[in-house]
C-alpha cells in the first residue's frame, strides 16, 4: 500500500515543546467533542476529528510521535482536527482502555492506537468499531488470533521490527566472532513489537554463530534495564554484547556496563533512534540502532483513517520504513521515502 498525501514538518522543535507542556506527561486534547457513534463525527465545522492514543508520553519516542501528528494537523488544519492522549507508564493498560472508551464517549471519527500491549485493548478496540468509528493500529501490531477470536478486523501501520531488529543485530555482529556470548533485554513479552525485536536479534545472533547467554524482561524501562543488565553482567562475566529491544533499555544498559568499568568492552545496540541514543552512537558508547521515524509513524496512521473515512481505499496493512543508525550514518538525514 503506498500512502501519497504530502507531509509537512516544520517547527518541530516548537511543536514538541508544545505537546510535552500541553499533555503534562497524560493527555492532551485539541478539539472539542463531537457526536458519538458515527464514523463521520467531527466538529461544528463538519471537520472528522481523529484520536492518537499512544504509550507513554514520558518516552521520547512517543513525544516526537506527537510532534510529527500535530504539524501534520497543523499543515491540514481544514482537513481534520486532532486529538492526542498518552498514558504515564507503558505498562498501564487500565488507562490507555479508559482512553479508547473515552474517545468512543466524544464520538471522534477515527482512533490511531499504539497499544501497550497486543491483546488486552482488542476488546475497547472492538467496542469502538462497533460505535461506528474508524480504528487503525500503529507501532505495535494487535495479536492475530484474538482479532480473529473477538471477530474484528483492524488495519497495522507500521515497521518489520524483525527486519528491523535483525538489521541491527548483524551489524553488531561484525563486529563479534562466533561462539562469543551476548545478553537480551527485552520489552512487554505480550507486545507484538517486543517479541518481533527479540526474534530479530535472535536470527542475526544465530546465523553469526553467537550465543545468548542470557535473556531477561525489563518492560521497556531505562531503570529495570539497568538493573537488569548490572546483574547479568555479574552473573555472566563472559559478556561481550547488550542486545536491547529499545532506547530507554540500552540507556539503562549503558548505565550499567559504565558502572562495572566495562567501557568499550560490551557492546550495546538498542532500536528507537531517540535523541540520548543518538548522542550516544555518535561517541561510540552505544553501537548502532534502528529508525522507525517516530515523526512520522503517526501521521501514516493518519493518513490512511482519513482515507478510510472518506473512502478512497481499504483498509489493507501497510509497512513502513525502519533504517539501521551507526556511528556513519547517525548525522545523515533521516527523511524516508513514503511506504
Amino acid at each position: 500500500m503506498i500512502i501519497n498525501r504530502p507531509f509537512a514538518v516544520a517547527s518541530r522543535v516548537l511543536l514538541l515543546a508544545a505537546a510535552i507542556a500541553g499533555c503534562g506527561g497524560t493527555s492532551e486534547e485539541s478539539a472539542a467533542p463531537g457526536q458519538p457513534g458515527s464514523s463521520k463525527a467531527g466538529t461544528a465545522d463538519g471537520k472528522p476529528r481523529v484520536a492518537l492514543v499512544m504509550k507513554s508520553l514520558a518516552n521520547e519516542f512517543f513525544a516526537t510521535m506527537a510532534e510529527g501528528a500535530k504539524a501534520h494537523q497543523a499543515a491540514y488544519a481544514a482537513d481534520y482536527d486532532l486529538v492526542v492522549n498518552g498514558i504515564k507508564d507503558e505498562r498501564d493498560l487500565s488507562r490507555q482502555v479508559a482512553l479508547v472508551d473515552e474517545m468512543i464517549a466524544q464520538g471522534v471519527a477515527a482512533i490511531v492506537i499504539a497499544p501497550a500491549d497486543s491483546r488486552a485493548l482488542v476488546p475497547a478496540l472492538k467496542r469502538a468499531r462497533e460505535a461506528g468509528i474508524i480504528v487503525v493500529n500503529i507501532d505495535n501490531k494487535l495479536d492475530a488470533a484474538v482479532l480473529a477470536d473477538q471477530r474484528i478486523s483492524i488495519p497495522f501501520v507500521g515497521p518489520d521490527n524483525r527486519a528491523g531488529a535483525r538489521k541491527v543485530g548483524e551489524y553488531l555482529a561484525g563486529r563479534l566472532k562466533a561462539g562469543d556470548r551476548v545478553g537480551l533485554l527485552e520489552g512487554i513479552r505480550t507486545a507484538f513489537n517486543g517479541q518481533q525485536r527479540r526474534l530479530g536479534f535472535e536470527d542475526a545472533m544465530k546465523a553469526a554463530g553467537i550465543l545468548i547467554a542470557d535473556s531477561q524482561t525489563a518492560q521497556w524501562e531505562m531503570d529495570q534495564a539497568n538493573r537488569i543488565a548490572a546483574a547479568m553482567l555479574g552473573e555472566h562475566p563472559e559478556i561481550t554484547a547488550l542486545l536491547c529491544c529499545n532506547d530507554s533499555m540500552a540507556l539503562g544498559a549503558l548505565a550499567a556496563v559504565k558502572s562495572a568499568g566495562r567501557s568499550g568492552e560490551v557492546l550495546i545496540v538498542g532500536f528507537d533512534n531517540i535523541a540520548a541514543i543518538r548522542s550516544a552512537v555518535r561517541d561510540g558508547s552505544v553501537l548502532a540502532t534502528a529508525d522507525q521515524h517516530a515523526d512520522q509513524l503517526a501521521v501514516y496512521g493518519i493518513e490512511l483513517a482519513l482515507d478510510l473515512i472518506r473512502g478512497k481505499r481499504p483498509p489493507a496493512d501497510t509497512t513502513t520504513p525502519v533504517d539501521l543508525v551507526t556511528a556513519e550514518t547517525v548525522g545523515a538525514p533521516t527523511q524516508p521515502a513514503r511506504p
